[in-house]
């Protein structure tokens, strides 16, 4: 039973021109002053969905993205400010790029956060898709084996260290305390100041591969899994085989359980409007999204095609009419968007939260309008 809508926001600017015909998405960049507003375009989302009763406004951790797509580098940072200018909205970290990150420094970050928003922001992990973010900042992402790798070790290291009254740690990556002697006696062990408020965390982490030993990592820590709006395809596999890592693990329930759904939207009084009106922010989405293989696996001359202005239409990817006829968005009137929720809901028993958002590129007084109108003509009639 669905209980909770939120919204996913990867942090673009208003972009100004959007589409395929539009400029292509490596020959964006902004000025500093341009790129700076991501932070009035957050705070003006955070009050509209604080007074409308959304659940969570899930942002995402990003670096040097001067094409102005993903623009926020802190996300704790912008929780903690977003917790403070509104009343009961949560703040997601959807998700902080552990090696991007000391996984005490992470663990500290948050733990403040959580005291000083009383619980508000809620925490997630991811391992990064971004060579230019990942590689730059000292984690690796070329070498996949090694980026799973130092990940799953940074997570063990978060969890002793929110959940552990002292911890140690000896790995291949971190040996924690550092072996060294302090103030008359010999480091062994050490503690997390201040730990986070509330015990046991809540943690969220991108279902993208599902592969086995991912998910038996998840299952492992009680990490809940968020599919779809920027992660994966919503694809029926992942969540089956979300499910089966839950049954391997001993956990009973039905399919749906622990995970936040993520779809893509649009609005209008019918189908082909709400289309024609998305499709240039859908175009936008994918120039940015499929080089880095979020819409499948694509050839050199395709990526080649995509990267020049107005070539979408010879890239051989999908359009938006095509990406609604399989669920991965939704666009039409409210009334169809309950009925295609309520089937969601039928078909995933276990499932509790949904997020649905605007697709990269869309403007801001868009979103606004968007989120109004489905907190108003959607939402009441599903929760």
């Amino acid at each position: 039973m669905i209980k909770r809508f939120s919204s996913l926001f990867a942090g673009h600017i208003d972009l100004g021109d959007i589409g395929q015909d539009a400029t292509p998405a490596n020959e964006r960049f902004y000025s500093d002053k341009e790129l700076a507003t991501i932070f009035d375009k957050t705070e003006a989302m955070a009050l509209a969905m604080d007074k409308l009763g959304y659940h969570a406004l899930w942002l995402a951790e990003h670096h040097f993205q001067r094409e102005g797509y993903e623009c926020i580098p802190n996300v704790l940072m912008m929780g903690l400010h977003l917790a403070h200018l509104t009343d009961r909205l949560r703040i997601g970290c959807g998700f902080n790029i552990t090696p991007m990150w000391h996984p005490l420094r992470l663990a500290e970050d948050f733990a403040m956060a959580d005291h000083l928003t009383k619980g508000r922001v809620i925490f997630g992990v991811g391992r990064g898709y971004h060579t230019r973010e990942v590689e730059s900042l000292g984690g690796p992402m070329l070498d996949g084996d090694a980026n799973r790798e130092i990940f799953e070790e940074q997570v063990e290291i978060l969890f002793k260290a929110f959940h552990q009254d002292s911890f140690s740690h000896d790995g291949k990556h971190y040996t924690l305390p550092a072996r060294v002697p302090y103030r008359g006696y010999d480091l062994e062990e050490m503690t997390l100041v201040p730990r986070p408020l509330n015990r046991p965390v809540e943690c969220w982490q991108p279902v993208v591969s599902a592969t086995q030993r991912g998910l038996d990592f998840m299952m492992k820590h009680g990490i809940k899994g968020i599919v779809g709006g920027g992660s994966a395809l919503m694809a029926q596999s992942s969540i089956t085989a979300f499910q089966e890592a839950h049954k391997q693990a001993g956990i009973d329930g039905p399919i749906g359980q622990n995970l936040c759904l993520g779809i893509s939207y649009h609005l209008a009084p019918t189908r082909e409007q709400a289309i024609a009106e998305a499709t240039p922010y859908f175009e936008e989405h994918a120039k940015m999204f499929a080089p880095l293989g979020f819409l499948g696996p694509m050839e050199d001359s395709q990526l080649e095609t995509l990267g020049r202005r107005g070539g979408f239409k010879d890239s051989g990817l999908a359009d938006l009419a095509y990406s609604c006829e399989r669920g991965a968005w939704y666009c039409g009137p409210p009334k169809g968007f309950v009925e295609f929720l309520q089937d969601i809901a039928e078909q995933y028993p276990g499932l509790e939260d949904v997020n649905v958002q605007s697709a990269m590129g869309t403007p801001q007084s868009v979103i606004l309008e968007q989120l109004q109108w489905f907190a108003e003509d959607v939402m009441p009639k599903v929760v």
